[in-house]
């Protein structure tokens, strides 16, 4: 699972970086492209077509789909894990239910905070407002901070999450043994989710601000 998550926070590095690096290329293709006399028509189409791909409204999409994507994703296998383990308790004592539910549900959070983050980074692009030209008219100077903010949501909630399901597996299996327990393992397993929240808090005043 370290492999996993290491191998997925440096693709999304490489992703970030290599969308990054395009747009700010195609943005001084389409300037140079601008000034230049005399330049052949198809030459003078491949920077608009770099500027049309790479742009700070891509960019901003990116950051957005990052928060939500690698938050929801440490969410559902956070989920499932605690739910594997809920259904071998219940197995042996189905009103224990209630109880392991809670516990369940903790890893949750973290592709609810993701979700909270991409839906700012869309309004603040304007994209509910003025549709695709928000999103056209940011730079990629703004595309490129849309992106950095949703990243401390994104890294962090994937990491949290699965870690927060650990906890809350284990609190599964104290629950079998003493089921009057209960309080110490939610308790046990929110806390991971500080990190998440401190995380989420970031992000959010970063896209607030921007």
């Amino acid at each position: 699972m370290k492999k996993t998550i290491l191998l997925t926070i440096v693709m999304t590095a490489i992703l970030a970086l290599a969308l990054t690096v395009g747009a700010f290329a195609a943005e001084d293709a389409a300037a140079d492209s601008a000034i230049t006399v005399g330049a052949t028509e198809q030459t003078e189409q491949a920077p608009k077509l770099l500027a049309q791909v790479f742009n700070g409204g891509a960019l901003a999409i990116l950051g957005a789909a990052l928060a939500v994507g690698l938050a929801g994703i440490g969410s559902a296998k956070g989920v499932g894990m605690v739910g594997e383990a809920t259904a071998g308790l219940l197995s042996e004592n189905p009103n224990m239910f209630g109880k392991a539910f809670a516990l369940m549900a903790l890893p949750m959070t973290q592709g609810i905070y993701g979700l909270v983050i991409a839906f700012l980074i869309v309004f603040k692009c304007g994209l509910f407002t003025d549709g695709m030209q928000g999103l056209l008219s940011l730079t990629v100077q703004e595309g490129a901070y849309y992106l950095m903010s949703a990243l401390p949501i994104a890294v962090v909630g994937l990491i949290s999450a699965l870690k927060q399901a650990r906890v809350s597996a284990a609190g599964i299996n104290l629950l079998s043994k003493r089921p009057d327990q209960v309080g110490k393992a939610i308790t046990s397993a929110a806390l991971v989710e500080t990190y998440a929240i401190f995380a989420l808090l970031i992000s959010v005043l970063l896209v607030l601000v921007g």
